[in-house]
């Protein structure tokens, strides 16, 4: 199996005026192209900071002050800021809590998922639509062809969850970090969400992986 994600004796740390914080002390796993693992322990863990580390959205003062993330065998925590903007969404996608912090509220959810393909992908505008409309479908979209042209605010939650699901595959990335990304939906919505999530990955012929820090209780058994 390829190794798509791999990460060494990650260590992450804050300095703060009493001196450094390490708040991951030398976190390591390997996920393998179609897997998902999920990511789970007690509040404050670590796990919301590991999806950054990876993703390269750590927020100032923290940073990665030991260790080696490496995607499909290329070392990337070491990456210049504006190398690391292009991978993600081209090699990384990520599905975050809210999916209303994911999308503009201005911008119709087909612009939106056409903008970023046409920002990753050599794809004409046209093109471009008909990959969005497709993945629409492919996440579960009712009256694909009608709702790729309304604005968030038209959208249920779950509905909404399933859009970013769309956005963070429109790219073809290789691996999808998922941030409780059905925590703010009812408990049958969640359930949905991950079992349509996880039938995509599995039955991808991309071979796409996920990482996944799941809502408590609502993983798929």
């Amino acid at each position: 199996m390829t190794t798509v994600l791999e990460v060494r004796d990650l260590e992450v740390a804050f300095d703060t005026r009493h001196g450094r914080l390490k708040a991951i002390d030398g976190v390591s796993l390997t996920i393998g192209a179609g897997e998902i693992l999920g990511v789970v322990g007690e509040s404050g863990a670590g796990k919301s900071l590991t999806g950054a580390a990876v993703i390269g959205l750590l927020e100032p003062p923290g940073r990665i002050t030991g260790g080696a993330i490496l995607l499909a065998g290329q070392r990337i925590d070491d990456l210049p800021a504006a190398r690391m903007r292009a991978l993600r969404g081209r090699e990384i996608g990520a599905i975050f809590q809210d999916p209303l912090t994911s999308l503009n509220p201005l911008l119709r959810i087909g612009d939106q998922i056409v903008e970023t393909i046409r920002t990753h992908l050599p794809m004409s505008e046209r093109a471009a639509r008909a990959r969005a409309l497709e993945l629409l479908v492919a996440v579960g979209i009712p009256a694909a062809e009608t709702r790729i042209d309304h604005y968030p605010h038209q959208f249920s939650g779950g509905m909404r969850q399933r859009v970013v699901i769309a956005l963070a595959l429109c790219a073809g990335p290789k691996l999808i970090i998922a941030d409780e990304p059905t925590s703010a939906l009812d408990a049958t919505v969640q359930r949905r969400i991950l079992d349509h999530l996880e039938r995509l990955i599995r039955g991808s012929g991309r071979q796409w992986s996920a990482v996944c820090r799941p809502t408590p209780l609502s993983w798929p058994a």
